[in-house]
């Protein structure tokens, strides 16, 4: 039997490790988490620095870079040498203002298509996922309408008509009427996207108690239910960037995107197509930017994606 007169041992304060387990307060809050996920992604932390250095090379090597865009005194075709790293051009350019230009248009171009697209498809599928009856059926059935016709099509046919329409110099346009266009046909994807998930999160309970509570349908669907899918809208939106990149290159190529005196990566590759045999510099290395751009973004969101969904890779937080 067990003596009762016995003192009692009186408990050992808990360890270190002890208090680690059960501290809610030292536990790590879901960025950290989901922080953690993406830094283990090595080709999402390389394409962090690729990109970045890209941005920075866009934005600010102008202020650092000795010669200017305009400065057309060099010689015609001069091969990359010491003075002119990546050469010049046919008009005597040196080809890394050049290039500094381009890339920063082809960014600007980018964000904006990612940013409208973004908006636009998250706004229209959360509204047709959440009301559903009639509303859904119209949004639905206007993206399966668009979806028939490729994009690329659409975007071209777009962008023609405003050179027409504003025949200004030949019918130029400018980066920012290439973009809008881009956005305004770029949101198809993402909306299918946040419509399947707002048609799962509002049958929640969350959801269910704020209509209780008389919330309105902006403030259910902005501050209820698109807070949960913020993981996906950041992957599409990451995403869309490489897109909108690759789709302006290709406009650009074929006359329809960017005209002078905007430019860009595109347009570089579309002046110089003829130079591949001769100068292949001059359509090379705008090539080699654009699929460093593609494939920077494209590590990013895929890091991004198995950051918010461990489930892809089995990453471990």
């Amino acid at each position: 039997m067990t003596d009762l007169t016995s003192p009692v041992a009186p408990p050992t304060a808990p360890t270190t490790a002890d208090k680690s387990q059960f501290d809610s307060s030292s536990a790590r809050k879901q960025w950290q988490v989901i922080a953690r996920r993406f830094l283990r992604h090595r080709a999402a932390v390389i394409g962090v620095v690729i990109f970045v250095v890209l941005v920075l090379f866009a934005f600010l090597g102008s202020a650092f870079w000795q010669y200017s865009y305009t400065d057309l005194g060099f010689t015609r075709y001069e091969n990359p040498t010491a003075n002119h790293p990546f050469g010049t051009d046919r008009l005597g350019a040196d080809m890394v203002a050049q290039i500094i230009r381009g890339t920063q248009f082809s960014l600007q171009i980018a964000l904006v298509v990612a940013f409208l697209s973004t908006l636009i498809g998250v706004v229209l599928g959360a509204l047709a996922g959440y009301k559903g009856g009639w509303v859904d059926t119209a949004i639905s059935r206007f993206i399966d309408l668009l979806l028939v016709i490729p994009g690329f099509i659409i975007a071209a046919v777009l962008v023609r008509n405003s050179f027409v329409a504003t025949a200004t110099g030949g019918g130029s346009s400018n980066w920012l009427v290439v973009a809008l266009y881009l956005g305004l046909i770029g949101w198809l994807s993402i909306a299918r996207v946040i419509r399947g998930m707002v048609l799962s999160l509002r049958e929640k309970e969350f959801v269910e108690a704020a209509r209780a509570l008389g919330a309105s349908t902006s403030r259910i669907i902005f501050r209820h239910i698109l807070p949960n899918t913020v993981d996906v809208i950041i992957v599409n939106a990451t995403l869309a960037v490489a897109q909108a990149v690759l789709l302006e290159a290709a406009l650009s190529f074929i006359g329809l995107g960017v005209h002078s005196p905007d430019t860009s990566l595109g347009l570089m590759i579309s002046l110089n197509k003829n130079e591949l045999n001769l100068h292949p510099w001059l359509f090379l290395i705008p090539f080699v930017f654009i699929v460093l751009i593609s494939l920077s973004v494209n590590f990013i969101g895929d890091g991004l994606r198995d950051a918010f969904d461990p489930r892809q890779k089995r990453v471990k937080a």
